[in-house]
């Protein structure tokens, strides 16, 4: 046999790996492959392709174990379990940008699963070898390695730990720098991950200067990287005062409250999940934001949005309100009690509905101006009909009831109170009372309203059935009235003067 025609038979089998790892990289592109691949050994046969000798064979290889994985957490777990991921991590550091970018997406779809893969993944030594990648010329590879080092570290807080002790975190902020838009979007995303579980790891992205390049980047036309750079302020600010004050400094306000009217509806409620978080912390952050024109933009946010947009935005304006009775009255005057009526009886969600209620008792529990606007803006009977409806959630009834109770107690609009005495359970019957108890001896025109409308009748017939507090309300309550009306309203009334007329004996 010839030089030639043994050559012939190693191209035909270059070839033919060629067409098997190209073929199986497309066929594992669709759903209904994916189970007969893994039934004829895929994982055993593409494991020696990532240590073939023609690169473009290795590059194809990685890619179809990167979207095996990527479809199912025990296709990842087979990844980890052939062993595969420490030639993977081997490889990320000798070979070229391509196959870098490859498996990289290998790490990432392994590690977006669960912790305990991606705790494999940080086992097998992956971030010392994703960390240079931060660094290469290519941003595409960049790109690819802030993808695995979020998907690392968005599980837990030791993951995250991991991510910013391998020195990830200045090399994100170096990459949030760079012109490339989907670069940029990555790069927040990471340290949006590493953000959320903890002060101390929030902590260690404001140390590395994050907030600076984040914050002008609301204003950027691109509204995936908005989304990302509104989450990741939002993730750095819910910890503390001293980091959502960081957040603060860096003059977020008021391009965010422009970001509530963007067109895209994940901007809108990211946005609005940042001013909620940094609104919670002291009443000085959030009258900036009302200073800053924010009541209004969180009503109209409120007013406009769907569904479980509207919670951050709900929640945002109740930590508002709840600070003082200044920061209440701005939400009132800004028109924010019927959106929040709105979101209470029209949201199918209870836990939306149970925020509404929150929202609308902070908004309400500060004095009697304040109650007399959730009065008006017929917001009684409905906290009313969510605390006593049988569906409600047991949040929602608590939440309710509470906010109820708030109100009421500052509430001195009786018409409003009235309608609630009939409709009530016994527990709301005594706050209701307890306040026409300590205003009606003081106002003429409201006593005799109080019996035109039917209650001083309606607290006789409550007489006959009940004690304790209630009972003292209802008799503080009688004492306001001459004892011929009290009596003339009483059940009895009528029943003593038939009797009177069967012993009265006419003089004929």
């Amino acid at each position: 046999m010839s030089g030639v025609s043994v050559l012939q038979h190693f191209e035909a089998y270059q070839k033919s790996r060629v067409s098997f790892v190209q073929a199986v990289a497309e066929a594992a592109t669709r759903p209904q492959n994916i189970e007969v691949m893994q039934n004829a050994g895929v994982m055993q046969l593409l494991r020696p392709l990532l240590l073939d000798n023609v690169p473009s064979i290795q590059q194809s290889a990685a890619l179809a174990l990167g979207r095996l994985a990527n479809y199912s957490d025990d296709l990842a777990e087979a990844v980890v379990g052939n062993e595969i991921l420490p030639q993977l991590v081997y490889s990320l550091s000798e070979q070229n940008r391509f196959y870098k970018k490859a498996a990289a997406f290998v790490l990432r779809a392994v590690a977006k699963h669960s912790p305990d893969l991606a705790q494999a993944v940080v086992d097998s030594g992956a971030l010392d070898a994703l960390v240079p990648c931060l660094e290469e010329f290519d941003p595409t590879v960049k790109e690819s390695a802030a993808w695995a080092i979020g998907y690392i570290a968005q599980h837990t807080a030791e993951l995250a730990q991991n991510v910013v002790d391998a020195g990830t975190v200045p090399l994100l902020v170096l990459c949030i720098q760079e012109p490339e838009i989907t670069l940029k979007r990555i790069s927040a995303s990471a340290m949006s991950d590493i953000c959320k579980h903890s002060p101390e790891l929030a902590q260690a992205v404001v140390d590395a200067g994050a907030v600076a390049y984040l914050a002008p980047l609301i204003v950027h036309p691109d509204a995936k990287l908005k989304r990302q750079v509104c989450c990741c302020l939002a993730q750095i600010a819910k910890h503390s005062v001293d980091l959502a004050e960081v957040v603060v400094e860096a003059e977020i306000f008021p391009n965010i409250l422009n970001c509530l009217k963007d067109n895209d509806a994940f901007v809108r409620k990211n946005a609005a999940t940042c001013i909620r978080e940094v609104a919670k912390h002291t009443p000085e952050l959030a009258k900036l934001i009302v200073n800053a024109g924010g009541a209004s933009a969180l009503v109209d946010y409120v007013s406009e949005a769907q569904g479980n947009a509207k919670l951050p935005g709900i929640m945002a304006v109740g930590y508002i309100a709840a600070f003082s009775e200044t920061l209440a009255l701005a939400i009132i005057v800004s028109k924010g009690v019927m959106p929040l009526r709105e979101a209470l009886v029209a949201e199918p969600e209870d836990h939306i509905k149970a925020a509404s209620a929150w929202s609308l008792g902070q908004i309400g529990r500060h004095t009697p101006d304040h109650a007399r606007a959730l009065a008006e803006g017929d917001v009684l009977r409905h906290l009313l009909a969510c605390m006593v409806h049988e569906a409600s959630s047991d949040d929602l009834k608590t939440k309710s009831k509470r906010a109820l109770k708030a109100i009421l107690a500052k509430c001195t609009h009786l018409q409003a109170l009235q309608p609630l005495l009939r409709d009530s359970p016994v527990k709301v019957q005594k706050y209701v009372l307890k306040q026409f108890a300590q205003l009606l001896p003081h106002d003429v025109e409201a006593r005799r309203a109080f019996v035109q409308n039917g209650g001083l009748q309606f607290l006789q017939e409550l007489n006959e059935s009940v004690g304790g507090k209630l009972k003292e309300h209802i008799e503080m309550i009688n004492s306001c009235y001459p004892s011929e009306i009290v009596e003339y309203y009483s059940p009895n009334y009528s029943k003593a003067l038939l009797e009177k007329i069967d012993e009265f004996q006419p003089n004929i």
